[in-house]
């Protein structure tokens, strides 16, 4: 005879801070995708996505294009740098909270908007400022259950999205196909959700203009305040 599947609490709170993990996986992801979508169709440089500008920087290496290079190696340093800083605050022992990183995101670009309203800021000083503040936002959320994660790298998550969907076609454990029908399920809406944050970028940005990273900035902010009413820690 089969023994009733008893749900524990503990069960109950896992299941409920991975759905919280994804949602937020995909929010930053939409995010990432208009912020990159914007700085391609500005600037001609990617802000969040380094395998394209690693690419760019090789090729203009060997041509000789001297703006390009600076530019590429600009924007990835300075991702290097967000990402560097971010990990900081995350293993800050004063920090209790990862919400504060929402915060810091949102103000990068909302003080960005505004020195861009009144002024023409160089392309270069561009791309460094919102590369940096993307390289903190992607260490917001790192794994979604024990998929580790990266909310704007999409090769990787195409690279993750494969392997495990080989591993739940293919016969072997139920338990461990049953976990990689989970992981692809989150990576696929990681995904999709990087993918409508790219669509959406080229409409609003011919409304909004120099206020365009206004709204990935409001959007922060309302999800910071929101997780911090809910008393919901990351």
């Amino acid at each position: 005879m089969e023994q009733p599947i008893i749900s524990s609490p503990k069960m109950t709170v896992l299941s409920g801070s991975v759905k919280m993990q994804e949602r937020l996986a995909i929010f930053l992801a939409l995010i990432a995708g208009y912020v990159d979508a914007t700085g391609l169709i500005q600037w001609k440089t990617y802000v969040s996505f380094m395998s394209g500008n690693t690419t760019s920087l090789g090729a203009a290496v060997s041509t000789g294009k001297l703006g390009i290079i600076i530019t590429s190696f600009t924007v990835i340093i300075c991702f290097l740098s967000g990402i560097y800083a971010g990990t900081c605050l995350s293993l800050w022992k004063r920090i209790k909270n990862q919400i504060l990183t929402f915060y810091i995101v949102a103000g990068i670009l909302i003080f960005y908007s505004i020195i861009a309203y009144f002024y023409m800021i160089n392309n270069v000083v561009s791309v460094a400022t919102v590369g940096f503040s993307m390289g903190i936002m992607n260490t917001i959320v790192t794994s979604v259950g024990k998929q580790k994660i990266n909310t704007d790298f999409v090769t990787g998550t195409l690279n993750s999205l494969a392997r495990n969907t080989a591993t739940m076609t293919m016969p072997t454990d139920k338990a461990e196909k049953e976990e990689s029908k989970s992981n692809a399920i989150h990576l696929l809406l990681l995904w999709f959700g990087f993918l409508a944050g790219a669509f959406a970028a080229p409409f609003l940005l011919g409304y909004l203009k120099e206020w365009t990273f206004i709204f990935p900035a409001l959007l922060l902010i309302f999800c910071g305040s929101l997780l911090s009413v809910l008393h919901i820690k990351l």
